[in-house]
């Protein structure tokens, strides 16, 4: 599978553009703020019907327009190419089609063209929240699971409305158990089932990712990535219960998956206080890997691979490890981002592979190699 051809409209600082890529790796050179990551951006909308950096859709639209468009073509399975087209207009809600037909619901798209993403915002999972790291998690198990992504939509469905009727007792000093035992019971039958698929995606990924920064970093440290969860000790259906007092004190819903986290670790250590910046984006890059390798065991192809600003904080040996790696028979179609056109060519020399490199001047795009 890979992305023949792409065309934006009025997205983010383009007005118009369109590509043709190369099947194996194309880079995008330029300064910072010429649109590079916004072409990976685009691409990343394909597949996951959202940005991966603005949660608000009409916020991707150019300055002063009415709309955008990002459309491309996928070659998938010799079918001759499928065609998908995301529209957005300013107070209307957002069209996703596939081949013109238009989707009755977005998550129905989610896992057909699966890529993984690798940028320095990736950051965010060592140093932000809890939340970062959940939605991390079940945006991977989601696009091979969609018995999964059901579950957890509804899972949230019923947290939500568990937490209104928290606040509805206090507000109006009334409290129906009968009510809220209703929502408790589905909050634990989904949520028993969300930390079985995390507890079991989690032990067949973490080999995985602890072989790629092995091979990133030259087996210099240990690295471990925990499941934290409450469920660990007792089953969620007795943590609800034993809150009740608890939650309607504080209004909301104290226990279950929406609290559990992932503990990253090198050796032994937590990573966000002792890891090094050279540690901390080897160890993410490392997880991203071990996403696409887990993900292409089980669609049974490569996804796409975008690479935004990655070399950025890395050594020379850990650069020439990670380009060994991209390319590799074992990777498809990879995007490449830098702002360095001399250490893109250099690298280029080095390794003999089908290649594009465009250079971006402020939305504007022109191929320099090919």
């Amino acid at each position: 599978m890979y992305l023949e051809k792409l065309k934006l409209i009025n997205f983010k600082n383009y007005t118009e553009a369109e590509f043709d890529f190369s099947p194996k790796i194309n880079c995008f050179i330029g300064n910072n703020g010429a649109g590079k990551t916004n072409i990976l951006d685009a691409i990343y909308y394909l597949s996951f019907c959202k940005s991966y950096f603005n949660p608000s859709d009409t916020q991707n639209i150019k300055h002063n327009e009415s709309f955008f468009a990002v459309h491309g073509t996928y070659h998938k399975n010799n079918n001759g190419g499928d065609y998908l087209t995301v529209v957005q207009k300013r107070g209307h809600r957002k069209i996703f089609k596939l081949n013109d037909k238009e989707y009755d619901r977005l998550a129905d798209h989610i896992g057909l063209y699966p890529l993984v993403m690798i940028s320095p915002y990736d950051r965010d999972l060592i140093n932000e929240g809890s939340e970062v790291r959940r939605k991390y998690i079940d945006s991977v198990i989601s696009q091979f699971d969609k018995v999964y992504l059901d579950n957890l939509i509804n899972y949230n469905k019923a947290l939500l409305q568990r937490n209104v009727l928290l606040k509805k007792f206090a507000e109006s000093n009334y409290y129906d158990a009968g009510s809220l035992e209703i929502w408790s019971n589905k909050l634990a039958s989904l949520g028993e089932k969300i930390y079985s698929k995390r507890k079991e995606f989690l032990g067949e990924f973490l080999p995985l990712f602890q072989q790629y920064f092995e091979f990133i970093s030259g087996g210099k440290e240990e690295v471990a990535i925990e499941y934290d969860s409450q469920i660990h000790e007792h089953p969620l259906e007795e943590l609800l219960n034993s809150s009740v007092e608890k939650d309607r004190q504080v209004r909301y819903t104290t226990v279950g998956i929406h609290k559990d986290d992932l503990l990253m670790r090198i050796n032994g250590y937590p990573l966000k206080k002792f890891g090094s910046q050279g540690q901390q984006k080897s160890y993410v890059v490392a997880i991203k890997m071990a996403q696409f390798e887990y993900t292409r065991e089980i669609k049974g192809f490569k996804p796409v691979l975008l690479l935004d600003d990655i070399f950025d904080k890395l050594d020379e040996n850990r650069v020439k490890k990670i380009i060994q790696l991209v390319s590799e028979n074992s990777f498809k179609q990879v995007f490449i981002t830098d702002t360095q056109k001399e250490r893109i060519e250099n690298i280029f020399n080095q390794v003999n592979i089908d290649h594009k490199i465009y250079n971006i001047i402020d939305g504007s795009v022109s191929v320099i190699k090919e």
